[in-house]
Protein backbone atom coordinates (compact mmCIF):
# COMPACT_ATOMS: atom_id res chain seq x y z
CA UNK A 1 0.00 0.00 0.00
CA UNK A 2 1.60 3.33 -1.05
CA UNK A 3 2.07 6.02 1.57
CA UNK A 4 1.42 9.65 0.67
CA UNK A 5 3.18 12.00 3.09
CA UNK A 6 1.22 15.01 1.78
CA UNK A 7 -2.06 13.33 2.65
CA UNK A 8 -0.73 12.29 6.05
CA UNK A 9 0.34 15.80 7.04
CA UNK A 10 -2.76 17.48 5.64
CA UNK A 11 -2.97 21.23 5.30
CA UNK A 12 -0.56 22.03 8.14
CA UNK A 13 2.62 22.59 6.08
CA UNK A 14 0.75 25.11 3.93
CA UNK A 15 -0.68 26.77 7.04
CA UNK A 16 2.84 27.21 8.42
CA UNK A 17 4.01 28.79 5.17
CA UNK A 18 1.10 31.23 5.13
CA UNK A 19 1.58 32.12 8.82
CA UNK A 20 5.28 32.70 8.19
CA UNK A 21 4.53 35.02 5.26
CA UNK A 22 1.93 36.89 7.33
CA UNK A 23 4.50 37.38 10.12
CA UNK A 24 6.84 39.02 7.60
CA UNK A 25 4.07 41.35 6.39
CA UNK A 26 3.02 42.31 9.92
CA UNK A 27 6.66 42.92 10.90
CA UNK A 28 7.03 45.23 7.89
CA UNK A 29 3.95 47.13 9.03
CA UNK A 30 5.38 47.54 12.54
CA UNK A 31 8.76 48.61 11.17
CA UNK A 32 7.11 51.28 9.03
CA UNK A 33 4.80 52.67 11.71
CA UNK A 34 6.47 56.09 11.44
CA UNK A 35 6.97 56.16 7.67
CA UNK A 36 4.86 58.88 6.01
CA UNK A 37 2.27 57.59 3.49
CA UNK A 38 3.00 53.95 4.34
CA UNK A 39 -0.10 51.80 3.90
CA UNK A 40 -0.50 48.84 6.26
CA UNK A 41 -0.86 45.51 4.42
CA UNK A 42 -2.14 42.08 5.33
CA UNK A 43 -3.18 38.82 3.71
CA UNK A 44 -6.44 36.93 3.95
CA UNK A 45 -5.31 33.77 5.76
CA UNK A 46 -8.62 31.96 5.29
CA UNK A 47 -8.69 32.58 1.53
CA UNK A 48 -5.09 31.40 1.09
CA UNK A 49 -5.64 28.32 3.23
CA UNK A 50 -8.82 27.35 1.41
CA UNK A 51 -6.95 27.81 -1.88
CA UNK A 52 -4.17 25.56 -0.62
CA UNK A 53 -6.74 22.97 0.44
CA UNK A 54 -8.31 23.01 -3.04
CA UNK A 55 -4.87 22.58 -4.63
CA UNK A 56 -4.16 19.65 -2.32
CA UNK A 57 -7.36 17.90 -3.39
CA UNK A 58 -6.48 18.24 -7.09
CA UNK A 59 -4.07 15.81 -8.68
CA UNK A 60 -0.48 17.00 -8.26
CA UNK A 61 1.60 17.81 -11.33
CA UNK A 62 4.33 15.38 -12.19
CA UNK A 63 7.44 16.15 -14.18
CA UNK A 64 8.46 13.70 -16.85
CA UNK A 65 11.73 15.42 -17.70
CA UNK A 66 14.41 16.99 -15.50
CA UNK A 67 14.16 20.18 -17.59
CA UNK A 68 10.53 20.74 -16.50
CA UNK A 69 9.87 23.52 -14.04
CA UNK A 70 8.33 22.62 -10.67
CA UNK A 71 4.75 23.66 -10.05
CA UNK A 72 4.05 26.78 -7.99
CA UNK A 73 2.95 24.85 -4.91
CA UNK A 74 6.17 22.86 -4.86
CA UNK A 75 8.12 26.09 -5.11
CA UNK A 76 6.13 27.41 -2.10
CA UNK A 77 4.66 30.24 -4.13
CA UNK A 78 1.79 31.13 -1.86
CA UNK A 79 0.14 33.46 -4.29
CA UNK A 80 -2.61 35.51 -2.82
CA UNK A 81 -2.97 39.20 -2.99
CA UNK A 82 -1.75 41.62 -0.36
CA UNK A 83 -4.62 43.73 0.85
CA UNK A 84 -4.53 47.16 2.40
CA UNK A 85 -5.73 47.44 5.97
CA UNK A 86 -8.52 49.95 6.60
CA UNK A 87 -7.35 52.31 9.35
CA UNK A 88 -9.54 53.07 12.33
CA UNK A 89 -7.95 56.48 12.70
CA UNK A 90 -5.63 57.51 9.82
CA UNK A 91 -2.76 59.80 10.68
CA UNK A 92 -2.16 63.22 9.19
CA UNK A 93 0.91 62.04 7.26
CA UNK A 94 -1.06 59.34 5.42
CA UNK A 95 0.32 56.38 7.40
CA UNK A 96 -2.35 53.74 8.09
CA UNK A 97 -0.38 51.61 10.57
CA UNK A 98 -1.94 51.28 14.02
CA UNK A 99 0.99 49.97 16.10
CA UNK A 100 -1.15 48.47 18.87
CA UNK A 101 -3.35 46.61 16.37
CA UNK A 102 -0.26 45.40 14.48
CA UNK A 103 1.37 44.14 17.69
CA UNK A 104 -1.84 42.35 18.57
CA UNK A 105 -2.13 40.75 15.11
CA UNK A 106 1.56 39.78 15.17
CA UNK A 107 1.22 38.15 18.61
CA UNK A 108 -1.92 36.28 17.59
CA UNK A 109 -0.23 35.08 14.38
CA UNK A 110 2.85 33.94 16.35
CA UNK A 111 0.69 31.92 18.75
CA UNK A 112 -1.19 30.31 15.86
CA UNK A 113 2.11 29.58 14.08
CA UNK A 114 3.48 27.90 17.19
CA UNK A 115 0.26 25.90 17.59
CA UNK A 116 0.43 24.66 14.00
CA UNK A 117 4.11 23.81 14.43
CA UNK A 118 3.43 21.86 17.62
CA UNK A 119 0.54 19.98 16.00
CA UNK A 120 2.67 19.14 12.95
CA UNK A 121 5.60 18.05 15.11
CA UNK A 122 3.36 15.75 17.17
CA UNK A 123 1.83 14.35 13.98
CA UNK A 124 5.30 13.54 12.59
CA UNK A 125 6.25 11.87 15.89
CA UNK A 126 3.10 9.77 15.68
CA UNK A 127 3.93 8.73 12.11
CA UNK A 128 7.48 7.80 13.12
CA UNK A 129 6.15 5.73 16.00
CA UNK A 130 3.81 3.91 13.63
CA UNK A 131 6.62 3.31 11.11
CA UNK A 132 9.01 1.99 13.76
CA UNK A 133 6.28 -0.09 15.39
CA UNK A 134 7.03 1.12 18.92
Amino acid sequence: MPFNIDAALGIHPQALAVRSRRAEILAANIANADTPNYKARDIDFRALLSGAREKQMNAPLTTTNVAHLPDAEAAMNLGGELMYRTPLQPSIDGNTVDPQAEYSQFTQNAIQYQSSLTFLSNHVKTLLTAIRGD
